[in-house]
């Protein structure tokens, strides 16, 4: 049986045991005289037999489906003759083979494979009767256990809570636990790319060809590894569209919160916001077939030569359209969030409304309108469609806003495309690139987070 079925009979057997055991607390409250002879509202006596029922059975399915697979193959391989398992060094696909012979994708002439394959369906058949009856029968003993134990004095309420705050905090510890896997494997692997370039030729060349020559006869390809060029690409393509996001997104959210009428708010808000959900694709389009054209033309109409097709400022302006809600929806939020009574306050003093707004509403939401600008430079730091469609893949050490650049995103992807071999220093880099771009975001944050905390402590 499929573990789709199987987790629809769980479910239902779920919410009958969540309907049953509340039905019973209310008849229980109804002979003991009133609700307020039970400990526990019914409902926590029905969530507390649903828990019964399927969280054992759940976990079981968990820990059936991890280690099903790997019994099956063991026993499956023990039936192959030694002289064929020796013949074969990749177990995996000698496996894959035995599969796809018995879901009738490969055909052989070969006894033993015939036979494994038919061993393993045999036991796929066997697994999947004793997974279904396993699964249910321990939710049924959970049902039944939750309904037996409905009483005036069960502490239900309790145990729901705690559930609940354990389920919680094995959400957190797995988040945590997650994002320190995503760094200690980046950082592994960074580790052995350092131990073949120099971390100094890496931090400080200025030549990036990451080619390796695939022969000791081979010339050409013996590899430059300097990301000065990836990162003077990063931080401009960031600070064109930062110019443009950040002032544009900052003034509207101004004028939305505190000029604009009801009417042209609930306009133009959603107008602004429809620019978020345009895909990064559509974007890099607009730029390659209209933003960098057009910037190429106008910069040969007024004298300007060597402007190439492909521009950081071209991909600069589209990214700083399309980061232009962050800024706009985030500080908006934090403005109209700051109290009415600093506002009367101030004009009550005097100020002008201009005034307010520049010496009273913007320090106070300070906070807010900075972690939009570090969302947005995130953001920007982390496109790579605009940046490929539009500034090219070439990376070149330029300040020139017209000469086509790279950046580190875009290098990533082009150097984890297609089959690679992670023993190279060719694949290691990109590594090595995450770990940089990492190090670099959270530094970034943590000297913002020391700024908002001194601007925001005058205003407490």
């Amino acid at each position: 049986m499929q573990t789709s079925t199987l987790m629809v009979v769980v479910l239902a057997l779920t919410l009958s045991a969540y309907l049953l055991a509340k039905k019973r607390s209310r008849s229980i409250a109804t002979v003991e005289g009133g609700l307020n002879k039970l400990h526990s509202r019914p409902a926590y006596y029905g969530s507390y037999a649903a828990i019964l029922a399927a969280v054992p059975s759940v976990l079981l399915l968990i820990i059936w489906q991890v280690f099903e697979p790997s019994t099956v193959k063991s026993l499956v391989l023990a039936q192959l003759p030694q002289s064929m398992l020796d013949a074969n060094e990749n177990s995996h696909l000698l496996f894959g083979q035995i599969v796809h012979i018995a879901n009738g994708v490969l055909n052989t002439d070969e006894p033993a494979l015939i036979a494994a394959a038919a061993y393993y369906h045999h036991l796929e058949s066997i697994g999947q009767t004793l997974r279904f009856v396993a699964v249910a029968a321990l939710s049924l003993v959970g049902l039944s256990f939750g309904w037996r134990a409905v009483r005036p004095k069960l502490k239900a309420r309790h145990y729901v809570e705690k559930s609940l705050q354990f389920f919680l905090m094995f959400c957190s510890t797995l988040a945590i636990l997650t994002t320190l896997g995503i760094v200690l494997s980046v950082l592994f692997e960074a580790i052995r790319f350092f131990q073949i370039i120099p971390v100094t030729d890496f931090l400080f060349g200025t030549q990036w060809s990451p080619q390796i020559a695939l022969r000791a006869d081979q010339q050409g390809a013996t590899g430059a590894f300097g990301a000065i060029p990836l990162f003077t690409g990063t931080l401009m393509i960031s600070l064109i569209a930062m110019c443009i996001a950040a002032p544009i997104g900052l003034m509207s959210a101004i004028y939305l919160a505190e000029y604009a009428s009801p009417t042209v708010r609930n306009i133009v808000k959603p107008v602004l916001e429809v620019l978020a959900g345009i895909p990064t694709v559509v974007y890099g389009f607009f730029a390659a077939l209209t933003a960098a054209p057009f910037i190429r033309d106008v910069a040969e109409a007024v004298g300007v030569s060597g402007a190439s097709s492909e521009s950081a400022l071209a991909a600069g302006m589209v990214m700083g359209v399309m980061i232009i809600p962050f800024v706009s929806s985030l500080s908006d939020d934090v403005i109209t969030a700051v109290p009415q009574s600093l506002r009367d306050g101030s004009l009550g003093l005097g100020a002008t409304q201009s005034e307010t707004i520049i010496n009273v509403v913007i320090p106070a939401a300070l906070p807010g309108i900075v972690g939009g600008l570090l969302l947005a430079v995130s953001r920007a730091i982390g496109e790579t469609m605009i940046v490929v469609m539009a500034a090219g893949l070439s990376a070149k050490l330029t300040a020139n806003p017209l000469d086509s650049v790279t950046t580190v995103t875009v290098q990533i992807v082009t150097l984890l495309v297609g089959d690679q071999e992670f023993d190279s220093p060719k694949t290691l880099a990109a590594f090595a690139l995450g770990l940089t771009l990492f190090v670099v975001t959270l530094a970034l944050n943590f000297v913002a987070l020391r700024i908002v905390k001194k601007y925001r402590e005058q205003y407490d």
